[in-house]
């Protein structure tokens, strides 16, 4: 066993420990084990928000993207930076409501703004579909990690069913308390990590920047601009505008808002996080030295660049270090998955069919379906050959689209009902799932349009959709309503 296994191993034992640790002395009933009895403080809830972009996508992905992609990469560093300034408005109204209303899930959210459990079910099932190729994305790139840093020692299948094993464990036991411990070791780690990496490699190879970007071009011109077609200039807005209405719409972010302690904290983090972001760049930095050091990888081989340029730099104590830090990338977001996954089918789809049964029983139900979820996330994670930012996008198609229903949510006279949520939510996700079956394009369907209108994002046509079909169907209903009262004594 060498001394990079190890140390992974280490940063193993210490997160589960944490996680064990984290939840003694407490009950650990429904609330506890989702959102943490509600007493987070703003570094906590900075850390299980603002350090959910530190996942092994971006530890892997977004510098297999510089690797594979170049300049449309950038569009991970935009996205998140725009998110960040929606919050400020957006967040300190969904805790305000569901501090309230006494809410534990994103679900329950729906539920109660537009009083409708169908909805609530829906709304569920959506966040399950759209997190399942999140939590692939985590166990891939612990797969990936552990297997590669310890030199082989441990291959790709083996080292995904560790992870899912210890994953599931980590979460069955501490909930939400062993997430917001690991994710302070976790920030700390993988910000000091990344920023030597993204310092270091390119000086080291081509002794700044300035002189890297200039090899690459050399190399491969035109790579840092963006393509006239596919991943143009239509594909980045439309993907940024996507991702940026999608990226509170995750389930597990809910957990986390729920989880503080007071609203202020989020106009806080609004203000630090784009800041925090910019580390992403170092992670690009990787990716592009990576192009001309460990030429060759090709599809989903990109995401394994930096750690191949690593491996290829560095002595294996220090692969082991950056090896046990990837590993706390897949363990917090991962456990927020599963653990959310997990609660919406207990709570939020069990429990509406058998409204009887107590919230001990939910959470021993929630528990059991922990091991259910991890092991259907092994099969896609062991069968399925797509990038991470693929996986990425197709999750954030799906999930973006409860964003039109929940945004109209927070006006103090919401022209939507139900039955216009519902209608938008499906039509949205009825052209997500076809296209994304038919592996079918903007473009493939409509030939004679512009070039930029090919290249938009599935996932922004179907949002438009959604938006349309939802207002129509409201209107629709309540027209209806209207036609439908009984006449006043004075209009007889």
């Amino acid at each position: 066993m060498n001394i990079a296994l190890l140390i992974i191993l280490a940063f193993l034992l210490l997160s589960i420990f944490l996680g064990i640790r984290s939840s003694k002395g407490k009950d650990m009933d429904l609330e506890q084990w989702t959102v943490g009895g509600r007493g987070f403080g703003a570094i906590f809830v900075f850390l299980l928000m603002a350090g959910e972009i530190y996942t092994t996508f971006s530890f892997l992905g977004g510098s297999g993207w510089a690797y594979g992609k170049g300049a449309p990469a950038l569009y991970v560093l935009i996205y998140i930076t725009l998110s960040y300034v929606l919050s400020y408005w957006l967040l300190p109204e969904i805790w305000r409501y569901a501090k309230e209303n006494k809410l534990m899930s994103q679900s329950d959210f729906f539920v109660s703004k537009y009083k409708s459990p169908g909805l609530g079910i829906l709304a569920a099932l959506v966040g399950v579909v759209s997190m399942i190729p999140v939590i692939v994305v985590q166990l891939k790139g612990l797969g990936i990690i552990v297997s590669e840093a310890s030199y082989g020692a441990i291959s790709m299948s083996e080292a995904v069913w560790m992870g899912a094993i210890s994953l599931t464990i980590y979460v069955m036991i501490s909930g939400i308390h062993g997430s917001v411990w690991t994710a302070v070791i976790k920030d700390i780690m993988m910000v000091a990590i990344i920023g030597f990496l993204g310092i270091y490699l390119p000086i080291h190879y081509f002794g700044g920047f300035q002189p890297m970007f200039e090899a690459i071009d050399a190399a491969k011109p035109g790579f840092l601009k963006f393509p006239d077609q596919g991943l143009s200039v239509s594909w980045f807005i439309s993907t940024v505008i996507l991702l940026v209405f999608g990226f509170y719409m995750w389930p597990q972010v809910f957990s986390a808002v729920y989880s503080a302690r007071s609203g202020k904290v989020f106009r806080k983090n609004a203000i630090i996080s784009p800041l925090y972001t910019l580390m992403l760049l170092f992670v690009f930095f990787v990716g592009f030295t990576a192009i001309l050091k460990v030429p060759g990888l090709v599809g989903a081989d990109a995401d394994l660049s930096l750690l191949r340029l690593s491996i290829e730099t560095f002595d294996p104590w220090f692969i082991g270090i950056i090896g046990g830090a990837g590993l706390l990338t897949a363990l917090v977001p991962g456990s927020m998955l599963l653990m959310s996954v997990a609660t919406l089918l207990a709570k939020n789809v069990y429990k509406e069919f058998a409204p009887a049964v107590s919230d001990c029983h939910v959470v021993r139900l929630a528990k059991f379906l922990v091991p259910v979820i991890a092991l259907i996330a092994v099969y896609f994670t062991l069968n399925g050959g797509e990038t991470m930012s693929a996986l990425i996008l197709m999750g954030y198609s799906l999930i973006t689209q409860l964003f039109p229903s929940l945004l109209f949510s927070l006006k103090r006279n919401n022209p939507i009902n139900k039955f216009g949520a519902i209608s938008g939510i499906i039509s949205g996700l009825a052209i997500v799932i076809c296209i994304t079956l038919s592996h079918s394009t903007i473009g493939t369907l409509f030939p004679s349009l512009p070039q930029a209108a090919k290249d938009l994002n599935v996932g922004i046509i179907a949002l438009a959709v959604n938006f349309i079909v939802m207002i129509a169907v409201s209107l629709a209903f309540r027209k209806q309503a209207i036609q439908l009262e009984p006449k006043s004594v004075n209009e007889i």
